[in-house]
């Protein structure tokens, strides 16, 4: 007489959903880098109606248990495997950052203070304020006007003098590339409105300045050291906000306006405004950019294991 044996099915995968300016991603906890994630499967969770819904995935792994971060384990214990929402692999992601070191805090993860987090940018810092401004999310900083602001050191911006050109319908504009930690061509347009609907990527050429593609910022004016802007993120589309992409519009708005902290040694700060809220972006005499803004986790819950199942099989 068999025994009738149910089959063991894998434990649900936990997740977690949060945004930083309304750049928003799905989280998943993975310390181990025990889980496969499929370009496949990283869009369909992505996806807004299909899945759980992101412009990005934040794959959260100890540095010492994934190939992309084992060189810098010494240095920072935590890896963000950063994916697009089309499941391609980036480089970087500023608000990914700061949701990424939220949700350790608030996973019990790490304590208030400096925290080191490796991306494949190389080794990105952020400071979570100890009076609970960047703790439980209560509380403002650094003039954002928003709650749970956190600090992220984004390394030095790198600009070049290629001849880049930007284009959309029959718009052209000259554009600024610059690099932070992936890479940038900033605009400065005269309407927002100029950059159509940017659910296509804009023109950008020459091709041979991006062979990898490339996020295209469009910027106006707001006031002294304040400006606008909305952003294409390549493999997501139109954002509601992008923090690499705000950081290499301040520096590329400073140089404009005639302003570079190496030669003056003072620092410069500028506000940014975006669809999904305000940046506020220093840079450093030493070069050293710093984007402080808000960070929020807002749900979360575990994935379906026969959707998973269905997602693995392809």
């Amino acid at each position: 007489m068999s025994t009738y044996r149910p089959a063991v099915q894998p434990p649900p995968i936990p997740f977690l959903k949060g945004h930083g300016t309304e750049n928003d991603f799905v989280i998943i906890p993975d310390p181990d880098n025990a889980l496969t994630l499929s370009p496949a499967a990283v869009a369909r969770l992505c996806d807004r109606r299909a899945g759980v819904g992101g412009d990005g995935l934040l794959h959260v792994v100890r540095s010492a248990a994934h190939p992309d971060a084992l060189s810098m384990a010494d240095r920072a214990e935590w890896f963000m495997d950063y994916r697009n929402a089309d499941g391609s692999v980036a480089e970087m992601c500023g608000n990914g950052v700061r949701v990424f070191a939220r949700h350790l805090r608030r996973a019990g993860l790490v304590g208030a203070g400096d925290l080191a987090i490796a991306t494949r940018g190389g080794v990105k810092r952020a400071h979570i304020a100890k009076d609970g401004a960047g703790d439980s999310g209560t509380g403002s900083d650094a003039g954002t006007g928003e709650p749970g602001a956190i600090t992220v050191g984004m390394g030095r911006a790198l600009l070049t003098e290629d001849d880049v050109t930007v284009a959309v319908g029959d718009h052209r504009w000259p554009a600024r590339n610059v690099n932070m930690g992936n890479p940038h061509a900033v605009a400065f347009v005269e309407d927002l409105d100029h950059a159509g609907d940017l659910f296509t990527a804009p023109s950008v050429g020459p091709p041979s300045v991006y062979p990898n593609g490339v996020n295209v910022e469009f910027v106006v004016g707001r006031g002294p050291r304040h400006v606008a802007m909305r952003v294409h993120e390549r493999g997501s589309g139109e954002t509601r906000s992008c923090g690499t992409g705000a950081c290499a519009v301040a520096v590329a708005a400073a140089r404009r306006d005639g302003v570079d902290p190496a030669v003056t040694g003072q620092p410069v700060t500028y506000t940014v405004d975006l669809p999904g809220g305000r940046l506020v972006i220093t840079e450093h005499p030493d070069g050293e950019v710093e984007m402080t803004g808000p960070a929020v986790i807002v749900a979360q819950g575990l994935l379906d294991t026969e959707w998973t199942e269905r997602l693995a099989a392809g």
